[in-house]
């Protein structure tokens, strides 16, 4: 009989603790509970008449395909059509540069499985994606970490720790930013700073990985050319993209896709056969029909007015139940699906999070988003899924939760 299975784990394993958001969920199942936590799409922008359809159309010319182990790098008709969908946003790619995953977070999970060694150092923003610190912790590495600034990344101190990293020889094994909407602050990275961040990488010869869930949801403001593009104006070779489809068409499709040099992407699918082997086609075909047949343009049309009006409405109930007294102060976000709330130094939203689910109302507590030193005084909020009378009762309910913990000192 084993006695203590701790001790035949993995190295990578045996302090790994998962991932720390989704154990929130399970406090989640009370209905009367409004959920400010999750980073859920709303299934009012779910495609359920096309999806029905393309599904039954699928399923009755290929069933005996769908139902087979299919391409590891993923299905041709996918891929050409992402090649099209990257093209409006003057990103040129060929099948080579190309990996469907199985969702962001595998797309993730592959990367840091590619790039790190245990002991190897990267850096990112603070706070960044806490499900990228997950999946490149499994790694069992140094993580440096750069407070981000209102218009993204401070390139300073990116400037400054390079060169001191440099000067102890140690090269970090690549630079991690989400710089359209950030998840969790809802930031986005200016012109100016992406430029300098590829300055910075072309110098150093550290390479980028830029994640883009939330790209195509910008409900005001201009758009501002990805990293990856930026980088293919330079003809530079330095930045590796990480998309998914779960934010635009839905997350239960889990399909998403890297791309890259072919060098790169040719050893990311060497990893894909070694763990889920293959993207399910009839997912990937669903993919292949939003993005040709379901009225693509339409549809992203209809989710930046739907958010963004969720979005207004948040933020003007929290000008109103949180005045300037109260010492709380959050981002004000041009897209994506969130925003950072920061409360006064002393308030620990771990423990407001408890609290808060007294008050039915719950949040994503701001420590998990740092892969070093976290600071305790911030909180993540999704407005994307809660309907907008829920919102407007969910600031009421969080406004008040704080009130009393303020009194309380």
């Amino acid at each position: 009989m084993i006695n203590n299975w701790n001790d035949r784990f993995s190295d990578n394993i045996c302090e790994f603790q998962g991932y720390s958001i989704g154990k929130i969920m399970k406090y989640l199942n009370n209905p009367d509970i409004i959920s400010l936590a999750g980073g859920l799409p709303s299934p009012d922008m779910f495609l359920k008449t096309g999806m029905k359809a393309a599904a039954k159309a699928r399923l009755e010319e290929d069933i005996d395909t769908i139902m087979q182990y299919t391409s590891v790098p993923g299905e041709p008709a996918l891929v050409e059509a992402i090649i099209g969908f990257l093209k409006r946003d003057n990103i040129v790619v060929k099948p080579e540069n190309l990996l469907v995953t199985s969702s962001g977070q595998h797309g993730l999970d592959i990367t840091g499985r590619l790039f790190l060694n245990p002991g190897d150092t990267i850096i990112i923003d603070r706070p960044t994606f806490a499900g990228a610190i997950v999946a490149f912790s499994m790694q069992r590495i140094n993580i440096v970490g750069i407070d981000i600034e209102p218009d993204g990344a401070d390139v300073a101190q990116y400037e400054r720790q390079l060169e001191a990293l440099k000067n102890e020889g140690v090269k970090p094994k690549f630079i991690y930013v989400v710089p359209d909407f950030q998840n969790p602050s809802g930031i986005t990275c200016s012109l100016a700073k992406r430029e300098k961040l590829l300055d910075l990488s072309y110098h150093y010869d550290v390479p980028i990985i830029e994640d883009s869930p939330y790209r195509d949801l910008r409900y005001t403001g201009q758009t501002i050319p990805s990293l990856y593009a930026l980088d293919q104006q330079r003809d530079g070779d330095h930045v590796i993209g990480l998309y998914t489809f779960s934010k635009i068409f839905c997350p239960g499709i889990r399909v998403g896709f890297n791309i890259g040099p072919p060098e790169v992407i040719a050893r990311m699918v060497n990893i894909k056969e070694g763990n889920v082997l293959n993207t399910p086609k009839f997912n990937q075909d669903m993919c292949t029909e939003f993005l040709t047949t379901m009225g693509l343009e339409d549809h992203l049309t209809k989710c930046r007015e739907y958010y963004g009006e969720k979005l207004d409405v948040f933020l003007a109930t929290m000008s109103e139940y949180f005045p300037p007294e109260m010492g709380v102060t959050w981002t004000k976000p041009e897209g994506g699906l969130f925003l950072w709330v920061t409360v006064p130094n002393h308030i620990d939203t771990n423990d407001l999070f408890q609290d808060a689910l007294k008050y039915k109302v719950a949040f994503v507590p701001g420590d998990v988003f740092y892969g070093e030193n976290p600071a305790y005084n911030h909180m993540r909020i999704n407005f994307s899924f809660a309907d907008i009378d829920q919102l407007t009762e969910a600031v009421k309910r969080l406004s008040r939760c704080l009130r009393d913990r303020l009194k309380m000192g």
